[in-house]
Parts: C-alpha cells; structure tokens; sequence
C-alpha cells in the first residue's frame, strides 16, 4: 500500500544532502583525483552513481511504503494451538522464560481478555495482532513496528522495514566511498587554472567533511544497531521491552529467550528473504501479512514431533 504525499523538513534535508554529497563526490573529488573523461574516473563516477540510485530509490520506497495496517476485520484465532508465544509488554508480565531444561515455562501477557491472548488497542477500539503497536505520530497501529522515523516521515515497521533498512546499508556504502575519494582528491597537486578557484573548492571540501563525518558515524550506527536486531528478530521496541522482561526474569530465577528468535540464519531470511542473492535488493514478496510470525516456541514443537 502507499502512502500520500505530504512535506517534510527533515526528508527534505535528507534529499539536499544527498545531491549535495552525490555532486560534490562526482565533479569535485571524482574530477580532481582522475578526472571524469579517464577510465578510472568514468569507473569510480559510474559505482558511485549506481550506489547513490539504490540509496535514493530505497530511501524513496520506505518512506512511500505504508509500514502495515491492521485489518478493520482482524479477529485473532484464541483456539489456535499454534498461536501460544506472542510478545512481551512493558508491565505486568515476565515474558517468555527458559528454564534449566529449556521448555518453555511461561507465555506472557498483558491484554488477556476473558481467557485469550486478546490484545486491544484502546486509541484504535480494535484488536490488533502480536508485534503491532500504536504509533502516536501516524495516529493508528502499525504492524510489527519497529519506530518512527522522523527522516522518512514514516514509521518503520513490517511492510518497509526491509527496504529502510537496506537503504542504511547503501546509506553507509556511499557516504565512506565519498569520504574516501574526498581524502584521496586532496593528494592531488591542483593545477595551476585550479588555483585561482581554489577558495570555492576549499568551501566544497569544509562542507563536506562537516556533513560526510558526522553521517558516517551516525549511520554505522544505526546499521550495526539493526544488524544486531535483525539477528535476534527484535523490533527496537521489543528490545527495550525485553530489558523488563530479563530483569524479571532473572529475579525469579529465570533465563529469558526472545521468542522470536529462531536462530541468527532464519532471523535474517525473516527480515531480508530466503534467498541471500537478493538480501540487498528491495524485493519485498517474503513479508506476508504481518499479523503472524514463526516463534522459538514452533521450532521446538516441530523438533519434538519428528
């Protein structure tokens, strides 16, 4: 589903920055290290053009991309015996508990109506499904939410979550090629009708390093902080809820397991799709509904039954 169109100041920065840094990168430090008429110059503009597109066109889906709605219609099935780990909440549960003998002792929950694992979302007056949440800036639920993103204008959650993320990852690729070959133009000696248009390249080069350095630093972290949820199959805001849930559980004795965790391979297909080939590409056809998700608590089922 997509989303309308509607502006933005931080996605507007964000665009400027980016065609700031994609110009500067091409006809300044591209053209003074090799000139853009050489071969490693047409070589380095072309890679470089081509990372710059993926970023844009990923930056362009995840904020455009409606992150999961939930159903009018949605109606959880409380006699699926499938269906038994759903979440950790902030209060009033422990979680998912593994005891010594690894079998799953404890199934949370909050929202438990009337005998169910109902969760009820009191803003929206409807269910919604394990993993979604209510976002207070888009005003409604979103499915496996993840946050908002005030940089895409968007939440990120299960519908863009991928394609945000793969973004980051191009992200990150452009920005350390452009400082490299910022660093790598300044070991040339400018030639002598550079010299008089010597000041606005020295302006070119102070904005530069004021945006490139801080950018880097900012989305490495980002990355290696969705590397570490990606491999855990956490949502950021599962990750601050499992805080409480470890804290309890170790107060009663017990060690706490995510219970989406099926093991660090099987977490990324979920996130990124079964075939590696493509993990980088935002191919978004793995993702399904949203309003269910394999568990630690299946994957020990399916190994006790055969």
């Amino acid at each position: 589903m997509k989303r309308g169109l509607s502006f933005s100041l931080p996605v507007t920065a964000v665009v400027l920055a980016i065609g700031y840094i994609y110009f500067s990168t091409v006809f300044v430090f591209i053209e003074r290290w090799f000139g853009l008429t050489s071969s490693p110059g047409i070589m380095n503009a072309s890679v470089f053009t081509a990372v710059a597109l993926m970023c844009v066109f990923n930056y362009a889906v995840a904020i455009f991309t409606d992150p999961g709605r939930v159903p009018s219609t949605y109606m959880p099935d409380v006699e699926d015996s499938h269906n038994s780990v759903h979440e950790i909440k902030r209060k009033d549960q422990r979680g998912t508990v593994v005891g010594q003998s690894k079998a799953i002792i404890d199934l949370e929950i909050k929202d438990i109506k009337d005998g169910g694992d109902l969760r009820y979302c009191q803003k929206c007056s409807h269910l919604k499904p394990p993993r979604a949440h209510h976002c207070r800036i888009c005003k409604r639920c979103v499915l496996r939410m993840d946050h908002h993103c005030i940089w895409i204008n968007n939440c990120v959650g299960h519908a863009n979550y991928k394609v945000f993320f793969v973004f980051v990852v191009y992200a990150v690729i452009a920005c350390i090629y452009a400082l490299v070959l910022l660093v790598g133009s300044l070991t040339v000696e400018p030639q002598k009708d550079e010299q008089q248009s010597d000041r606005s390249f020295r302006t070119v080069y102070v904005i530069s390093v004021l945006l490139l350095v801080p950018v880097n630093v900012a989305l490495g972290v980002l990355l290696g902080w969705h590397i570490y949820l990606s491999l855990q199959n956490k949502t950021t805001i599962e990750y601050h809820e499992g805080v409480r849930a470890l804290w309890l559980a170790k107060k009663g004795g017990h060690v706490y397991k995510h219970p989406y965790d099926i093991g660090a391979y099987e977490n990324l297909t979920t996130v990124l799709g079964p075939n590696i080939f493509c993990w980088l590409c935002p191919t978004l056809g793995h993702v399904g509904s949203g309003l269910q998700f394999r568990t630690a608590y299946d994957t020990m089922t399916t190994a006790s039954t055969s």
